[in-house]
């Protein structure tokens, strides 16, 4: 049951954070399926192996590919699906907790939470960039199988 919590409140959140950017209303429903998906493959990898870096990394990979995906079907640009399927990975709360700290002169736990917002950060940044790289072999294998099947 606690999953389907965490299904429906992804997708609103993503689909809200999409009407906040203007996203064009036809995207909306994509848009928070999109944030769905990546959240629930964050919220199970995380679950099963208890490392939320690898977890935020494998889940916007995950976005970045079927953004670039659903951009090209839809003839949109990415940003609008890639932006809205990151916010639910995005540390926000953890940042807020690092300033926190700082601001009670807890430094210690500060800088360790401050690590980790950097580590998920990052993991964001670099699955971004992994997306790409994944959606090239992809697009090149399909054009290889296209020329073979011209053959």
């Amino acid at each position: 049951m606690e999953i389907l919590g965490q299904i429906i409140t992804s997708f609103i959140a993503t689909a809200a954070f999409g009407i906040i950017f203007n996203a064009p209303k036809e995207t909306l429903v994509k848009c928070g399926l999109v944030g769905m998906g990546g959240w629930l493959l964050y919220y199970i990898t995380e679950d099963y192996t208890s490392d939320s870096v690898l977890a935020t990394l494998g889940a916007t990979v995950f976005v970045g590919v079927v953004s670039q995906r659903l951009a090209k079907f839809y003839k949109t640009p990415i940003i609008i699906f890639s932006v809205a399927g990151i916010i639910p990975l995005v540390p926000g709360g953890l940042a807020y907790d690092t300033m926190r700290n700082f601001v009670e002169n807890d430094y210690q736990f500060a800088l360790a939470l401050g690590a980790k917002v950097t580590m998920l950060s990052g993991a964001i940044a670099f699955g971004l960039v992994f997306s790409e790289v994944v959606n090239q072999i992809i697009r090149k294998l399909t054009n290889d199988k296209m020329k073979i099947r011209q053959l």
